[in-house]
């Protein structure tokens, strides 16, 4: 019987526990509570501020692991700026994250459909609106500029929020980002058949939070956990 050398035993053990960390990795991220899963985000996002990243879960033993299967911890629906990707900002890696990117950080059917197949295949506990400081889609909206092409379907949505806030004081256009996300997580935590039955099972939390550009900080509107 040939026998394997001991540099081989040690790559192979290597390799057994890389895979092993991956998929005691999953098996936690799957069994999160909403809370806690709130609590990691916000503990990478005070990481990621205070430059001290740990850049989980990007081993090639994550990568093979995942292309068997995924439970990301929670939904980030954010805005496609190209100033806020959400792995980055929560110092998260590959499969942690389901994310949900659209200029204005809107709600439609699409946006639904996608957040509704993660909690109900893929058992995400999180779902996080995510506005930002200074967005462009939220600018247009505020200005009543005429929109050219297909942009006008987002100046649509944003709308009720422009004229929320019309009359507060301070910056117009802040103060309509944070209403924004605000009415994108009530129409979330309002829909049927999937989404408003597990928010109110407790099994989902939905929450709003501001992004700011300067500093990197995620600010709560809402939810804290």
């Amino acid at each position: 019987m040939r026998l394997i050398g001991c540099t081989k035993i040690h790559a192979l053990l290597g390799l057994i526990l890389l895979f092993s960390a991956g998929a005691r990795g999953q098996a936690e991220d799957h069994a999160l509570t909403p809370n806690r899963a709130l609590e990691r985000l916000i503990a990478g996002n005070a990481r990621f501020v205070a430059h001290k990243e740990q850049h989980p879960d990007e081993s090639p033993a994550r990568r093979k692991q995942l292309a068997q299967e995924q439970h990301p911890f929670a939904v980030i629906l954010g805005c496609a700026d190209s100033r806020v990707p959400p792995e980055l900002l929560f110092d998260e890696g590959l499969g942690d994250l389901f994310v949900i990117r659209v200029a204005g950080n809107v709600v439609d059917d699409d946006v639904l459909a996608s957040i509704e197949y993660a909690v109900e295949h893929l058992g995400t506990k999180l779902i996080v609106v995510l506005g930002h400081e200074k967005c462009g889609a939220v600018s247009v909206a505020v200005s009543g500029e005429s929109a050219v092409g297909h942009i006008g379907s987002l100046i649509s949505a944003i709308k009720p929020s422009v004229l929320a806030t019309a009359h507060s004081p301070g910056d117009q256009v802040h103060n309509c980002v944070v209403e924004n996300a605000l009415h994108a997580a009530r129409q979330i935590r309002a829909s049927d058949p999937i989404l408003k039955p597990a928010i109110e099972g407790e099994r989902l939390k939905v929450v709003a939070a501001d992004y700011e550009l300067d500093t990197g900080r995620v600010r709560l509107l809402e939810g804290q956990p």
